[in-house]
């Protein structure tokens, strides 16, 4: 049976409601024959550094999921970003929820930008299929998505196909004449669905392979 890790984030500084973590959940939920033999565990982070530090190396090393598939807001960003590089650079003057802020720019000194190992055409190819506009996109920002995004990839060195999607705000109101279309909750969720679908075509041996020991890697950085 292949484990997937499905994760969003809370509110944080400018952004009260986080769209990514009921998306997260409604992916989770989502029923089809493709996700019959599928075990989906879902974790939305409390938006902050201490909270993908203690939680996401517990959840590998619990669930040892095949895939982790994340989620988090970009809120000027009118279109689905699939996110191909994680880079190794946090910002030192947005604080996390907690109010902290990083004193280094790095992630880890003198460790390299990390890059996904997913098919992203593959990827925009499906989220284009189910509707939503979407971009590859080489810059995940320097912030909590960036963030998780590096350490799930220097995780994904013992064998998890680890994969963040940026996603834009969204609103369940019909667009005013003139007005910029903006993404609602629906559309997400089947875009949602389509990416997940296409991570689970990724050759198997890519997920044949559990994480092992790698959880606690980032924790001597």
């Amino acid at each position: 049976m292949i484990t997937v890790l499905i994760t969003g984030f809370g509110r944080f500084p400018g952004a009260p409601f986080n769209p990514s973590g009921p998306l997260a959940l409604a992916v989770a939920k989502r029923r089809r024959p493709a996700f019959a033999d599928l075990r989906r565990v879902v974790h939305i982070f409390e938006t902050s550094y201490a909270a993908v530090d203690r939680d996401l190396p517990k959840l590998i090393a619990k669930h040892k999921p095949h895939i982790v598939l994340m989620f988090g807001l970009a809120a000027r960003t009118p279109f689905v970003r699939i996110e191909t590089r994680a880079r190794n650079a946090v910002s030192v003057l947005f604080p996390d929820v907690t109010g902290f802020r990083p004193i280094n720019r790095a992630i880890a000194a003198g460790k390299p930008d990390a890059r996904g190992r997913a098919s992203f055409a593959r990827l925009l190819g499906a989220a284009r299929a189910s509707g939503a506009r979407s971009r590859l996109s080489r810059d995940a920002g320097r912030y909590l998505c960036n963030y998780v995004y590096w350490r799930a990839l220097e995780a994904s060195r013992s064998g998890t196909l680890a994969q963040f999607i940026h996603i834009p705000p969204v609103s369940n109101a019909r667009r005013r004449p003139g007005g910029k279309r903006r993404a609602t909750h629906a559309a997400l969720v089947r875009a949602g669905e389509a990416i997940l679908l296409a991570l689970l075509a990724a050759p198997p041996l890519t997920l044949t392979r559990c994480p092992a020991a790698a959880q606690h890697r980032w924790q001597a950085s």
